[in-house]
């Protein structure tokens, strides 16, 4: 019996789709990643949401966090990724190590939004509803690892391009990612 005659038959499993869409404060990371969220019919995760108290008090207050700042906060990103099959999160990502700790889940794929620092801080000078100032846009670039070449999931998108061009490069990029079978 094939598959058309048997209507019961279950179909193939759906491909997991886990996206960090990263970058510097400013690059649009969570404009994007929501966006990317509603076409891949995913659930959005804002990244800043899971920071502990203390350090959004401690970005708040203009200092950069480190590592030691960060590792809770990924191992809980991690977490929240590995839970899901079809999520979409919006997170720095700014190291190469931790990428590699998001990379535990399974199965992530990364958008960079690539920009200039000079449109970086533009854009956080310009909003007034976040924990992050202009005068921390500095360390993020300071902080900034691009991915290497050996990161193959890794898609890289102008961030200073318009939204709707930024998501379907986005798109386009993950496909290209599932196809090669990253």
């Amino acid at each position: 019996m094939s598959i058309e005659e048997d209507e019961g038959a279950p179909g193939p499993e759906p491909r997991r789709i886990r996206v960090v869409v990263m970058g510097v404060s400013g690059s649009g990371k969570s404009t994007i990643a929501r966006r990317l969220a509603e076409r891949l019919d995913a659930t959005f995760l804002e990244g800043d949401d899971f920071h502990p108290e203390a350090n959004v008090a401690k970005m708040a207050a203009g200092h950069p966090l480190d590592d030691d700042d960060r590792r809770p906060w990924l191992t809980r990103l991690r977490d929240e990724l590995e839970d899901r099959d079809r999520v979409v999160l919006a997170c720095s990502a700014l190291r190469r190590r931790y990428r590699d700790r998001l990379r535990d889940a399974g199965g992530v794929d990364f958008v960079l939004l690539d920009l200039d620092r000079a449109t970086a801080v533009a854009r956080v000078a310009g909003r007034s509803d976040h924990f992050m100032g202009p005068s921390m846009v500095a360390s993020q670039f300071d902080t900034l690892e691009p991915p290497g070449p050996d990161e193959d999931d890794v898609v890289s998108v102008d961030g200073s391009a318009p939204i709707a061009t930024v998501v379907a490069q986005s798109l386009a990029g993950l496909a290209g990612l599932a196809e090669s079978g990253t």
